[in-house]
């Protein structure tokens, strides 16, 4: 039977951060005059993932953190085959949490980063010199930290639907999945005021790391021709 898994805001979250990512890499990857689209694009993860800590308290049933934790007995219970679940496998929820962990890092990280040239991040200003060259070096290591991670998440996808037989890419299109079991509980919650809610932080911390609350650069001093 069919069972619904995934609410829509879960949904595009997912396919919304697989671009904006894949976008953000390859603009910094490119650099130079694509760097400006690299920021914006970090603003955008950054909100993304926002809503995600939020909608992961507020979500419907298999969105929300507590249904998937990867805890120790549910691990174990997972290799032994004794695990039972329609939302993220434990195996899958570490995949999940190392991956918004290390993106949280990245687009922080990104915000006091700076190319020596020509881009500085929203809030370069906050830190010293030194600090944003550290950030930035660490910011560039960790983009091969998230290829490594995505690249494996999206193999174990694969591996799961194809080889297992055990279809993880539709659910997250369609929303719903296949289940035989009679005590499988489709997903709930999830009310308009929580979404709304869960918006709303999230443009607030966006525009709290474009520097909405740094004051207004100086305007240059105006020079009166000398006559």
């Amino acid at each position: 039977m069919q069972i619904k898994v995934w609410d829509l805001p879960t949904r595009i979250f997912h396919w919304l951060l697989f671009a904006t990512v894949s976008a953000s890499l390859l603009t910094g990857l490119e650099g130079g005059n694509w760097m400006d689209w690299h920021g914006r694009l970090g603003l955008l993860v950054l909100g993304l993932l926002v809503f995600r800590l939020v909608w992961g308290v507020l979500g419907s049933t298999y969105a929300r953190f507590a249904e998937f934790a990867p805890t120790p007995s549910r691990i174990v219970a997972y290799l032994r085959g004794r695990w039972h679940g329609l939302g993220h496998n434990p195996l899958g929820a570490l995949s999940v949490f190392a991956l918004l962990a290390l993106m949280l890092w990245q687009a922080g990280s990104g915000l006091f980063s700076n190319d020596d040239i020509a881009f500085d991040g929203p809030l370069y200003d906050l830190v010293s010199k030194s600090t944003s060259h550290w950030l930035t070096s660490l910011h560039r290591q960790g983009l091969w930290l998230i290829v490594g991670l995505v690249t494996l998440h999206v193999l174990a996808a694969l591996f799961y639907t194809f080889v297992r037989g055990n279809n993880l890419i539709k659910p997250m299109i369609t929303g719903y999945k296949e289940s035989t079991d009679p005590d499988a509980r489709a997903a709930r919650g999830a009310s308009l005021w929580a979404l709304l809610f869960a918006v709303a932080i999230a443009s607030g911390a966006v525009w709290i790391a474009a520097g909405g609350l740094l004051s207004p650069a100086p305007a240059p001093p105006t020079t009166l021709p000398a006559w």
